[in-house]
């Protein structure tokens, strides 16, 4: 990892406001693509995923799910539920974003896909408890159109459609469907 990478992980964490972003920023574009260095931070970023800042668990969930390309080791597949929680954080906004960007994970191969959709699945059909549900879900279907777009893969659309038409409120069940046209 070069001094430039570490210095933007330390901002990350240390930093004002303002320098804390643009590290985020930074980590972000480079976590696009592969990467020598995953390993250098995973365990530190699992441990954040727990860490009482509900930013820095925002910030490890999206780091994460970036660094699932340049995982071939696959300890996401082992880790992915520590990921998953903070979807769930008490913190929605900190779920939110960690919900928005966990379709990362998928593109990182078909195992990694094959567990992504079927947890996303999994909450769509069985998280109507939930509050702000309905972005929940609109959130997922979103990640499938992100994973959709990157393969083309015609098992994710379908899937997508057949979550979609289980919603009986019109509103929503138009509002979901917005986002494949």
């Amino acid at each position: 990892m070069d001094d430039q990478v570490k210095l933007a992980f330390e901002k990350s964490k240390t930093g004002d406001k303002d320098e804390r972003y643009e590290a985020y920023q930074y980590i972000l574009t480079e976590t696009e693509q592969r990467v020598e260095w995953t390993y250098e931070v995973w365990d530190q970023l699992i441990e954040d995923l727990t860490d009482k800042d509900n930013h820095q668990r925002s910030r490890a969930a999206q780091y994460l799910a970036n660094l699932a390309i340049s995982d071939p080791e696959m300890r996401i597949l082992n880790d992915f539920p520590k990921l998953w929680e903070v979807t769930k954080d008490k913190k929605f906004v900190t779920a939110r974003h960690s919900l928005q960007s966990i379709w990362k994970v998928a593109i990182a191969g078909k195992p990694q896909k094959e567990m992504v959709m079927e947890y996303m699945v999994q909450r769509f059909e069985n998280g109507a408890d939930e509050k702000n549900f309905t972005l929940i879900r609109n959130d997922i279907i979103q990640n499938m159109k992100n994973i959709y777009d990157f393969d083309n893969d015609e098992e994710v659309k379908q899937t997508a459609m057949e979550l979609i038409d289980t919603v009986e409120d019109e509103k929503y069940h138009k509002k979901y469907m917005a986002i494949w046209k």
